[in-house]
């Protein structure tokens, strides 16, 4: 086992738009929609130890649960590969549970990622895409690592490279329930399926939003306060909503007037990005 400590992003992502064009015999939703990596999010540091097992810690001690997607990926490695494995990972919190840009999927990513590198697994990005997409729908796209179009229930990806826009994303400090909002029954399963095309990025829509704002009043108020500042959208099921801006320096303006007329509200600024952080980091180490 190699002595050495290996520190890896976990990034967020956006749902540029999303549609649920039907509903499967088993009940699972068909969707199709557009995840936009973004350059920041959580931080994930693995420690080979001699004789430990998995230990698991994180900064947001309430998290250090046996049902954390870190441990789950770890567990599920260990189970792939028939190994004990004997390290311990360290999760720094920095996304928002419950928000809709991927926190816990990308951190459930960088685990796979990080572990068949640190342990030398030697697993191809098809076998870990695999194994993630039994933790999580959206598990797939962070281990590919691409900014990429999604269909099925979001496993079945196509690259496809987008304008690196800045984004402001707004959290209102709400935990939306992705569960009650795919039962409920005023949620549309019916938009028209699409072709892959890029210009869904800014004409399409996200099937959740109308729901989640009546829902969800919080949500609705930062719509309605934030609209002076941009086009705010929705992504995945919530609870952030985000604003697509030409450069830094508008996002940024947007950001601090945000923040200083909204100051109930969570206020992240990120660039998005066609290669996952964590994938480009893990080149670099190989180069």
């Amino acid at each position: 086992m190699p002595d050495q400590t290996l520190t890896l992003p976990a990034p967020a992502k956006l749902n540029l738009f999303l549609h649920i064009i039907g509903r499967r015999p088993d009940g699972y939703h068909e969707l199709q929609t557009l995840f936009q990596l973004l350059d920041m999010g959580d931080t994930l540091t693995f420690t080979p130890n001699s004789s430990q097992g998995i230990r698991f810690s994180c900064s947001d001690a309430t998290l250090e649960t046996d049902d954390n997607l870190v441990l789950r990926a770890a567990h599920a490695l260990e189970r792939h590969t028939e190994k004990t494995f004997h390290v311990d990972i360290h999760l720094t919190k920095v996304l928002p549970m419950g928000g809709g840009i991927g926190g816990g999927s990308s951190d459930c990513a960088t685990t796979l990622l990080g572990l068949n590198k640190l342990l030398d697994l030697n697993l191809n990005t098809q076998t870990l895409q695999s194994i993630g997409a039994k933790l999580g729908a959206d598990v797939p796209v962070f281990v590919r690592g691409k900014t990429a179009w999604a269909e099925g229930i979001g496993e079945r990806l196509t690259d496809l490279p987008m304008p690196e826009h800045w984004f402001v994303i707004i959290h209102p400090n709400v935990h939306v329930s992705t569960a009650e909002l795919f039962s409920h029954p005023e949620l549309t399963r019916d938009t028209p399926a699409s072709t892959i095309r890029a210009e869904l990025a800014g004409s399409g829509h996200n099937d959740f939003e109308p729901l989640v704002r009546r829902l969800y009043p919080d949500i609705d108020k930062a719509f309605r306060l934030s609209s002076p500042y941009g086009n705010a959208r929705l992504t995945g099921t919530g609870a952030c909503l985000f604003m697509s801006m030409q450069n830094k320096e508008m996002a940024e303006h947007a950001a601090m007037s945000i923040r200083n007329n909204l100051p109930d509200v969570n206020v992240l600024l990120a660039q998005g990005t066609n290669v996952s952080t964590a994938v480009t980091q893990l080149h670099k180490r190989q180069a």
